[in-house]
C-alpha cells in the first residue's frame, strides 16, 4: 500500500514495468525480475507499516523494493521458476474463484508448483508465456487502478488515506480488462516468439 497521492506514479511504474515484461521479458528476463522483485518487496514492506505513518510507509516500500530487486535480481538462475510459481498463484487466483470458489491456501501452493515445474521444463516457452500473460495483466492492472479509483481505493480510516493495489483482482463491472489483457498478451507472445530462438534469456540480441 501507498498513500493515495502517490496512486499515479505507482500505477504508471506497473503499466511501464508491465510493458517492459510483457513485450521484452525474455531478452531483459534480469531487469524484469528487478522489476517485479521491487514491486513484490515493496507491496510486502509497506504492509507492514501503520497506514497511519505515511512516512514510514514510504520508506519501507522503498527499503523493501530494492530489496526485493536485489533478491529477484540475484536468483537469475531460478528466476523462471519463481516466475513459473508465481504466474501459477495468479492462475489459481483468476480461475479457481470462477469454479469452485475462493481458492485455499492449498490449492494457491499447488498452482505454484505445476507453475514452478513447467517453467523449469520448458524454459524458453516459459518465460515468453509468463512475462507475456504477467505483464500485460500488470500493466492493465495499473491502467485499471488509475481509471477506476474509487474501486481500487480502500476507504480511509481516519487520516489513514492510503491506496491499494489488487493485482489479481478483476475490478466490479470493468470487463473490458479481460479483453484488453488476452489483446495486450498476445501481442507479446507474437513479439517475444517473433524474436531468435537462440538468444539466452536476460542477454541482449
Amino acid at each position: 500500500m501507498l498513500p493515495s497521492a502517490y496512486q499515479i506514479p505507482a500505477a504508471a511504474f506497473l503499466a511501464v514495468g508491465g510493458l517492459l515484461a510483457c513485450f521484452a521479458g525474455y531478452r531483459l528476463f534480469r531487469i524484469v525480475l528487478a522489476v517485479y522483485g521491487f514491486m513484490i518487496g515493496a507491496l510486502l514492506a509497506s504492509s507492514f507499516v501503520a497506514a497511519s505513518n505515511q512516512t514510514a510507509m514510504l520508506i519501507a516500500a522503498g527499503v523493501g523494493g530494492l530489496v526485493g530487486a536485489a533478491v529477484f535480481y540475484a536468483a537469475y538462475f531460478m528466476g523462471v521458476v519463481i516466475v513459473g510459481a508465481a504466474l501459477g498463484a495468479v492462475v489459481a487466483h483468476l480461475v479457481w474463484p470462477r469454479i469452485m470458489g475462493e481458492p485455499g491456501v492449498l490449492v494457491i501452493i499447488a498452482f505454484a508448483v505445476v507453475g514452478a515445474l513447467a517453467a523449469w521444463g520448458f524454459q524458453r516457452i516459459a518465460i515468453i508465456v509468463t512475462t507475456s500473460l504477467g505483464g500485460a495483466w500488470t500493466a492493465v492492472s495499473g491502467v485499471a487502478a488509475v481509471m477506476v479509483t474509487q474501486l481500487a481505493r480502500r476507504p480511509p480510516k481516519g487520516n489513514a488515506d492510503v491506496w491499494i493495489q489488487y493485482p489479481t483482482s478483476l475490478p466490479p463491472g470493468q470487463r473490458w480488462v479481460l479483453f484488453v489483457w488476452a489483446a495486450l498478451a498476445i501481442a507479446g507472445l507474437v513479439v517475444q516468439f517473433g524474436g531468435k530462438a537462440r538468444t539466452k534469456p536476460g542477454k541482449r540480441r
